[in-house]
């Protein structure tokens, strides 16, 4: 709009001029009707004749994590005989500015570069703070100019500078979990023991049988009765966690990176990072329009498959919490621990509270992160006090449930290593 006010200006400017040389019989006024006309047409004609034979492309990661600075590598290629001048750079990066008011499509300023030499090229770096996870569309770049009077501005898009990013949760540490664990298989015979959260405890020895474990023979008893005895063991707990994410529309509360489904989020990738720590199996599941159902496993891999689900993970569900909550307890395994992320409206809560009472008829333990939902949906003028729902933490507590209660703001590691 201020190009365009500019360049009518200049017109007025130089149709007075012409009009002043009409009624005058003087060289002055045509003179200056004349450059005031170069003047126009050269604002009109170089910044499309800047950006002729120009490239750019654009290098950076393709994974992020949130919070993380990352940086852009930008080449500008000048492929024609003569220099160019004062070229700015744009670029459409959806993650910047997201944390507060979501993904922006709009174009942002790179930077500007004041001379590209002919048959040559210039090189910058751009750093770039990822400010929230989600699966992100990068470009197309494009090179602007309004040289050298500001008053009509040219522009080019590079097609081929379009690229993806990932921007995976920031994980908190978590030192420890009250989890109770899920009766393992009898180790004895071909089973090898347990290893790392999954335990096992001595119970007493018998003879050996045919297809029992080598390693399982104990030796000094062997050579006392001179007959092949061995180690039998009974499980202790081997604990499994199923994390349940709610992704109904109406269990988002906030805005941008200070909303509900981030911060449940980010408490699901760093429960899942405890659980691969620990070596422990866990799962995550979700109703969505695009459903969640990451099974039960362990290790690296499956913690970044638990990532890549989570970074693109969208609260655009219709399904109650309850219903998912029942499906989990259809084909639970008993004495696992499932996290539930609470932060659904008040009149759910009767039908959360029934099918939490199925997952622990079936010996499932619970453990309930609660969100406090004024502090989301009235963050400027919350003041902390108990303003949660009584019927569900009392229902939580009856049941028997761990409770964590979050609130905007927080320091999740905090509140999780109390």
């Amino acid at each position: 709009m201020a190009l365009r006010l500019k360049f009518l200006i200049l017109c007025g400017f130089t149709l007075a001029a012409y009009l002043a040389a009409i009624s005058r019989e003087q060289s002055l006024p045509w003179l200056l009707a004349a450059l005031l006309s170069a003047a126009l047409l050269t604002s009109m004609l170089w910044p499309h004749w800047l950006l002729q034979r120009l490239s750019v492309r654009r290098v950076g990661p393709q994974r992020a994590l949130e919070g993380e600075t990352i940086v852009f590598r930008v080449d500008i290629q000048n492929r024609g005989w003569l220099p160019r001048f004062m070229v700015e750079l744009v670029d459409r990066l959806p993650f910047v500015g997201a944390a507060e008011q979501g993904a922006n499509d709009g174009d942002k300023l790179l930077g500007s570069v004041a001379y590209v030499p002919g048959r040559g090229a210039r090189s910058f770096d751009v750093p770039l703070l990822c400010e929230k996870r989600g699966f992100y569309k990068l470009g197309p770049m494009g090179l602007a100019s309004s040289f050298p009077l500001g008053l009509a501005e040219a522009r080019s898009r590079a097609d081929r500078s379009r690229q993806t990013l990932t921007i995976y949760p920031k994980v908190f540490p978590i030192l420890s979990l009250p989890l109770f664990g899920a009766p393992s298989q009898i180790h004895r015979g071909g089973y090898c023991l347990p290893e790392g959260a999954g335990a096992a405890e001595f119970s007493g020895l018998r003879e050996y049988r045919r297809g029992d474990n080598p390693r399982h023979i104990h030796w000094p008893t062997t050579a006392r009765l001179n007959e092949l005895m061995v180690k039998e063991f009974e499980p202790l707990a081997s604990a499994c966690i199923c994390i349940a994410l709610d992704l109904a529309k109406d269990a988002n509360i906030g805005r941008g990176k200070h909303s509900t489904l981030e911060y449940a989020i980010r408490i699901a990738a760093s429960v899942a990072a405890y659980a691969c720590s620990q070596n422990m199996h866990s799962r995550v599941l979700a109703d969505a329009a695009q459903p969640l159902r990451i099974l039960s496993g362990k290790g690296d891999f499956h913690y970044q498959a638990i990532l890549d689900a989570l970074a693109v993970a969208e609260a655009d569900g219709d399904t109650p919490y309850a219903k998912l909550l029942t499906e989990i307890a259809l084909n639970c395994i008993r004495g696992e621990t499932v996290v539930l992320l609470l932060a659904e409206p008040p009149h759910r809560h009767a039908e959360t509270l029934q099918a939490l009472a199925l997952l622990r008829a079936k010996g499932v333990y619970l453990f309930a992160v609660l969100f406090e939902r004024d502090s989301f949906l009235n963050a400027a003028s919350w003041t902390r006090r108990d303003t949660s729902d009584r019927t569900l933490n009392a229902g939580l507590l009856e049941l028997g449930a761990h409770c964590v209660t979050v609130r905007r703001g927080d320091d999740l590691t905090a509140v999780f290593n109390q």
